[in-house]
C-alpha cells in the first residue's frame, strides 16, 4: 500500500500533464507546477480535454471527470510543493535546470518525501547528489501518453533504498501501472533497446535499402508492431531521439548508438517530426 496521498509535478508540458492527470485519476491530490502561467494553463486546459475524450467516449462519468480535475492545483509558486510526499521532475531536459530544482525541493520538502525525475536519459545520482537525501531520489520514468501507457520504468541509482523503491512500486500499481526495475544507465531499459533499433532503422532509409513506407510496412506487418520505426520518429520527435542517441553515445560509445548523419540533419533543419508539422511524413 502506497504511504503517498499529495504528489507534486514540476512542469505541465506533455509529460507533467499526463502524469498529473494519471495521478488525480487514481485519487492523489496533486499539485501541479509551473515557472510561468500560460504554460501552466496550457498544461491544466490539455488536462481537461483529454479528460473531455474520455467522457465523449463513455470511459469516464462527468462527475469523476469535475472531481479530477478538482484534484489538481496549479500553481507557479515551487513552495505550494511543501507539503507533497512525491515530486516528479518532468521539465526540459537540462541538466543544470534539473539540478536547481531538485537542491530547491531537498531544502523545501519534509524528509520523508521522495524526489523523482521522469528523465529518459538524465544520470540519476548526478541529480541525487545535490540533495541530502539520495537515498531518497529515483527514476519514475513514464511513456507516452501517460493516461494510457502502462508501463512505468523505476530507476534504482546506487544510493536509493529499497523502502523507497518499495513505496515507488506501490504508488505505480495504485496508478493503474506496471512497474519495471531499472539500473541508472543512460535510456534505462526500453530506450536502451528502442534508440539503436531506430537509429538501424534510418540508417536503413539513408542507404537505400527502402522506401520510408516499406519499411514501416515490413515492421508492422512482419513483426505485428503497431508503428513502424520511422513513423514512430516522428511521433516520439526527432530531435528528443537525436538527444538521447547523443547522451547514450557518450556514455557507451557503442556505434550502434552514434547518431546518423540523416537524424543530425532533419533535427539541424527543423524537422521535427509530428510536433513541427514535418519528420519523415509530412504532417501539415
Amino acid at each position: 500500500m502506497s504511504k503517498i496521498r499529495t504528489v507534486g509535478v514540476c512542469g505541465a508540458g506533455l509529460m507533467g500533464n499526463g502524469i498529473a492527470q494519471t495521478a488525480a485519476s487514481a485519487g492523489f491530490d496533486v499539485v501541479l507546477m509551473e515557472v510561468a502561467d500560460a504554460p501552466l494553463q496550457r498544461g491544466l486546459a490539455s488536462i481537461a480535454k483529454s479528460l473531455d475524450k474520455f467522457v465523449e467516449k463513455g470511459k469516464l462519468p462527468q462527475n469523476e471527470r469535475d472531481a479530477i480535475v478538482g484534484r489538481i492545483k496549479g500553481t507557479t509558486a515551487i513552495a505550494d510543493l511543501k507539503h507533497c510526499d512525491l515530486v516528479i521532475e518532468a521539465i526540459v531536459e537540462n541538466p543544470e535546470a534539473k539540478k536547481s530544482l531538485f537542491k530547491q525541493l531537498d531544502e523545501l520538502l519534509a524528509p520523508h518525501a521522495i524526489i523523482c525525475t521522469n528523465t529518459s536519459s538524465f544520470c540519476v545520482i548526478e541529480l541525487a547528489a545535490t540533495t541530502k537525501r539520495p537515498n531518497r531520489v529515483a527514476g519514475l520514468h513514464f511513456f507516452n501518453p501517460v493516461p494510457i501507457m502502462k508501463l512505468v520504468e523505476v530507476v534504482r541509482t546506487i544510493a536509493t533504498t529499497q523502502d523507497t523503491i518499495d513505496e515507488l512500486y506501490a504508488f505505480a500499481k495504485t496508478l493503474g501501472k506496471e512497474p519495471i526495475l531499472a539500473q541508472d544507465t543512460p535510456g534505462f531499459v526500453v530506450n536502451r533497446l528502442l534508440i539503436p533499433y531506430l537509429l538501424y532503422a534510418i540508417r536503413c532509409y539513408e542507404g537505400g535499402l527502402a522506401s520510408k513506407e516499406d519499411i514501416d510496412k515490413g515492421m508492422k506487418l512482419g513483426c505485428g508492431y503497431p508503428m513502424g520505426p520511422l513513423e514512430l520518429l516522428d511521433f516520439v520527435g526527432l530531435d528528443t531521439t537525436y538527444y538521447i542517441a547523443q547522451i547514450m553515445f557518450e556514455e557507451f560509445k557503442d556505434p550502434m548508438m552514434a547518431a546518423p548523419p540523416l537524424l543530425k540533419r532533419m533535427v539541424l533543419a527543423g524537422r521535427h517530426g509530428r510536433k513541427s508539422g514535418k519528420g519523415f511524413y509530412d504532417y501539415e
